[in-house]
């Protein structure tokens, strides 16, 4: 389980610019060809993806080679079979749009104006194809056009569908109060089923809901009939009440807040997707990126007899080859690797202790592959005290001439604590080393005692004094 979470140990600063970059760039190839056919074929490359991976996991080898294959083959399809929305989304002139603008739904659409608008071309028998796009952008979808941004009005809403105007054969699109583009291109539906009467701005019509969420009032200019096309569905009008209800329930102030709600919480979660997503990608390309290193660690002995102590080890430090994800090995530092020898089972003597890994602390995603050594010796003695003599230790001569008398120390015998099997073969101890050379007359010195070997311990202080009677010799 640790091991699909290293990338929260050793995560560089890099590392997290990395994921949260490729992150928002999957958000917004969500965000651009949402409702589109490509979004769905990325799903399903997304599916296979996982399919695979769990492939690799499991040990299939045949179904993973298989995966790859198909999300090879996919890759092809939706740059050969999508390449004109694929296009139209590159083509996108508004760099707003392309690198951080999100499609939002309309707001106080002034329905009246609509209604009274559809009814005065409907009399008059002027053809009219009027979008007003709801939850999805149509950047990648529609095609031509010309940007107005006016304030939506029924003079003006007329104007633009007058068998006159060079924009009467397209579409309106309609945002909120403003006109936003006039004489755009929709695409055609292949529905064999629809009835024969229906003219291109029908077929526009039904071509464009069958893609996207968006509410569509077509007028046809023979019969001047009323049609409203919303999610595949094609509703017929016959009064401007049936119309305004129709338009107040897909397009109203209630629907905007349910849907900006709606938008915002699939927003949300595809951006929680994308980041989960690339997330995995990084975790499983840091597995792929694994490294070797070596560390020399020393031993730690724990629960130790206090009526004991360790006289001797073999090794003080042992070598530890170990792998991982390389930023993660990269960023360990020494103290995050601890060996740790448990001595409440050993004795008297000499312990012959293996290492395991369970005796090892290493950070969470790394693994141990060798031990080196992998048993350790480790001699304990029972303390003991013991009272020993201290002897100064002399060096070099006397003056010519001088004899020493006497020499003692102050005090003569001090009681030391150590293994009884150290203090079993020392009967005395000995000072450091007094030079004889340049004594002339008597005196004292304080010294301090050498304790060998370093493991016995003093009761009381460390420094002696030698206290020496010097005399001529006779004539």
């Amino acid at each position: 389980m640790e091991q699909n979470f290293i990338f929260f140990y050793g995560l560089r600063w890099q590392d997290i610019f990395d994921i949260l970059l490729n992150s928002y760039v999957l958000f917004r190839l969500y965000v651009l060809f949402r409702g589109t056919n490509v979004i769905r074929v990325l799903l399903a490359i997304c599916i296979l993806w996982a399919v695979s991976q769990s492939a690799v996991s499991l040990g299939l080898i045949v179904t993973n080679w298989a995966m790859q294959g198909v999300i090879t083959a996919a890759a092809l399809i939706i740059i050969i079979v999508f390449r004109n929305e694929i296009s139209s989304v590159l083509q996108t002139k508004n760099l707003k749009s392309f690198l951080w603008g999100i499609p939002r739904y309309q707001f106080h659409t002034p329905l009246n104006i609509i209604v009274e608008s559809v009814y005065e071309m409907a009399e008059k028998k002027i053809g009219a194809l009027i979008v007003l796009p709801l939850k999805q952008g149509m950047a990648n979808i529609v095609q031509g056009g010309i940007s107005i941004t006016g304030t939506l009005s029924q003079e003006m809403l007329v104007s633009i569908f007058w068998p006159d105007s060079p924009l009467h054969d397209g579409a309106t699109i309609i945002q909120g109060e403003q006109i936003t583009s006039a004489g755009v291109i929709l695409p055609l539906s292949k529905r064999k089923d629809l009835p024969s009467f229906f003219g291109t701005r029908h077929r526009a019509a039904l071509g464009l809901t069958e893609r996207i969420d968006a509410l569509v009032v077509v007028i046809s200019e023979e019969t001047g009939k009323i049609s409203l096309f919303k999610e595949d569905q094609i509703y017929n009008i016959g009064n401007r009440s049936a119309l305004e209800k129709l338009l107040q329930e897909h397009a109203g102030d209630d629907s905007t807040k349910k849907g900006f709600r709606h938008q915002t919480i699939e927003l949300f979660a595809a951006a929680l997707i994308s980041l989960f997503c690339i997330t995995g990608i990084w975790v499983n390309f840091s597995k792929g990126l694994e490294t070797l290193a070596t560390h020399e660690v020393p031993v730690e002995f724990i629960n130790p007899d206090q009526k004991m102590e360790i006289i001797s080890s073999s090794v003080s430090n042992v070598k530890l080859l170990i792998s991982g994800a390389r930023p993660l090995i990269n960023s360990i530092n020494p103290e995050q690797i601890n060996i740790q020898l448990s001595l409440s089972q050993s004795v008297v003597g000499i312990n012959k202790l293996s290492i395991t890994k369970e005796d090892i602390l290493l950070p969470p995603g790394v693994q141990l592959k060798k031990i080196d050594p992998s048993e350790i010796d480790v001699t304990l003695d029972t303390l003991i005290e013991k009272e020993l003599p201290i002897q100064p230790h002399w060096t070099g001569k006397l003056p010519i001439g001088l004899t020493m008398k006497s020499a003692r120390a102050v005090p003569q015998t001090v009681r030391v604590i150590g293994g009884g099997l150290v203090l079993k073969n020392i009967s005395t101890l000995f000072t450091e080393q007094i030079s004889l050379d340049k004594l002339t007359e008597s005196g004292s010195t304080t010294v301090s005692l050498v304790l060998n070997p370093a493991s016995i311990k003093l009761e009381d202080t460390n420094k002696i004094q030698i206290q020496y009677l010097i005399s001529k010799k006779p004539s």
